[in-house]
Parts: C-alpha cells; structure tokens; sequence
C-alpha cells in the first residue's frame, strides 16, 4: 500500500527500518500518471519488504529542494535514511521493479 509522503512524516518514513521509494509526481504530470499504476502494484508486491510514498511536489515543494528533484516522474530509493538510487521520466514496471530488488 502506498503512504502519502508530507513534511511532516517524511523523516519518519525515510529513517524507518524499511527500505523506502519516493515517487515525485503532480497530477498535471502525464508520464507521472503512467507509471503510477506500475508504482501501485508495486507497493502491493513488496508490502512489508518496502514502504511506497507519494510526494506531490507542488504540496511538498521543500522536500523535492531538498532533493534537487527537477524532473517528474522521479523515484527515490532510500535506505538507511540515504538515498541509494533514483530514476527520472517514465519508465516500464519491469525497470522499476529491478530497482526494487536492489534496496532488499
């Protein structure tokens, strides 16, 4: 299941025991839309292996600074509270998922 990423729960979420994927997206994106449903299945597949968030960065515009995010879709593979990897644009489920498989 996905978890809505803000401000106020990001430090949490990127600091706990579970490898964390960020995906940056907005709603005007279309290529964020595109892979949203890959990112779903995803979060479903690995549940309880990875926790899956949302960030909408025009709600949470000082975390996607914080990360130098210029481009959406981007994905952030976080692990012990850093960040290990990241994949910019649309991409096919099967790429996003061998980085999945990375953070285990």
């Amino acid at each position: 299941m996905e978890v809505t990423i803000t401000s106020e729960n990001f430090e949490s979420l990127k600091n706990g025991e579970q490898p964390l994927v960020v995906d940056f997206w907005a709603t005007w994106c279309g290529p964020c839309r595109a892979i949203a449903p890959f990112v779903a299945e995803l979060a479903e597949e690995y549940d309880g292996k990875v926790v899956v968030g949302k960030c909408d960065v025009e709600a949470n515009d000082d975390i996607a600074m914080e990360y130098g995010i210029r481009n959406i879709p981007t994905l952030l593979f976080i692990k012990n509270g850093e960040v290990v990897d990241r994949l910019v644009g649309g991409q096919s489920k099967s790429a996003i998922q061998k980085k999945f498989e990375t953070l285990l």
